[in-house]
């Protein structure tokens, strides 16, 4: 498959607080047609399964049939790839993720729709993380035959539904069937804002250090439905100057200590400060909520580093509606210690989820 393209009219802003509802009193009649339609076209995305009794191509040509045109998609669907226009001439941001049965999820636990909208989730936390703006997006897939067209076309409306909220725009990727698992990649591009990407290398001694929302149990279900920080990092970024920032897919100490390895600098954490989420407080398997805060990983928050002034700025007048949280500040040492309840200082070890041989 090479690229699919989708014409967007409508506000990603407009649309969350249709979908909240919370429509602003400063929404227009014309916004709000706008939004009324985006709806529209997501409830006729979903009726609009159909049975495929051919192959791949038959596949593509039914996304095909789902997307329309856009202006910065000069060369779409149908050939060998996709041409794109970008508003400026800046970096680019590049991201890919890839989501497998069996690891990421199992089949049928997890929906065709969950599994799709997941696997442009993590890549728009990528784009969060660099404080971009994420702009179009390749998808490859090997489906099982097993499952079947149905199962392939709720993969695409999972998919589409995030992207229409974001604004992006699907451009190519590549269609395989076979026996084996069930394997979805998706790489998004991205441009850059205000003073630049936002890297993990920009840590520096008397930084505090921030987190947005709460941590642990995401697999109780948050690592399915959890919302990418696209907006809150946009906010940020234009509000004070971000020195390094990283989205917590690993696991918040290990995703913490990527931060000091790349900035060469250590870290003090406070443990009594670290938001935990009510999953990780209720579970019951013998690990405390402070260490499946600590590891659980797949929380898609955003975890990052200010200088203590412009973080009491954001403590005191928060630009988002997100919990912020001050958890830790840097230190020009590059101990890495961890302040128990107690107020013990324990090394910060590198707990979390790491693919491995």
């Amino acid at each position: 498959m090479t690229s699919l393209s989708k014409d967007r009219l409508w506000s990603a802003r407009f649309i969350r607080q249709r979908l909240s509802g919370k429509q602003s009193n400063r929404m227009n009649a014309v916004t709000t047609n706008l939004c009324n339609g985006h709806l529209a076209r997501l409830h006729s995305r979903e009726s609009n399964i159909v049975s495929i009794d051919g192959g791949e191509f038959d596949y593509i040509n039914w996304i095909r049939a789902q997307t329309r045109d856009h202006d910065a998609v000069p060369i779409g669907i149908g050939d060998d790839a996709a041409a794109v226009r970008f508003p400026s001439a800046d970096d680019c941001l590049v991201a890919v993720d890839m989501l497998m049965e069996g690891t990421h999820f199992t089949i049928p636990a997890a929906s065709a729709e969950q599994i799709g909208r997941k696997a442009l989730a993590v890549n728009l936390s990528d784009i969060a993380a660099m404080a971009g703006r994420p702009r179009f997006a390749l998808v490859s897939v090997a489906l099982n035959r097993q499952h079947g067209s149905e199962f392939a076309q709720q993969l695409f409306v999972g998919l589409e539904h995030l992207a229409d909220e974001f604004d992006v725009t699907l451009i190519g990727g590549d269609t395989n069937i076979w026996d084996g698992p069930f394997v979805v990649s998706v790489t998004i591009m991205g441009e850059e804002t205000g003073s630049g990407p936002v890297a993990r290398s920009g840590a520096k001694a008397g930084d505090w250090i921030l987190a947005t929302g709460r941590f642990g149990g995401s697999l109780n279900g948050k690592h399915f439905t959890f919302q990418p920080r696209v907006r809150e990092a946009l906010e940020l970024h234009q509000t004070v100057s971000l020195h390094a920032m990283i989205d917590v897919s690993d696991g918040l100490a290990a995703d913490l200590l990527h931060i000091l390895d790349e900035s060469n600098v250590g870290a003090v954490l406070n443990a009594d400060a670290v938001p935990i989420s009510g999953a990780a407080q209720s579970a019951d398997d013998g690990r405390s909520p402070l260490v499946h805060a600590l590891a659980d990983g797949e929380d898609f928050e955003l975890l990052f580093t200010v200088a203590a002034d412009d973080g009491r700025r954001l403590i005191d007048s928060p630009p988002v509606a997100v919990e912020l949280t001050k958890i830790g500040e840097i230190v020009e040492q590059k101990t890495r210690v961890l302040i128990d309840a107690a107020g013990q200082r324990l090394p910060l070890t590198r707990t979390g989820w790491e693919h491995s041989f």
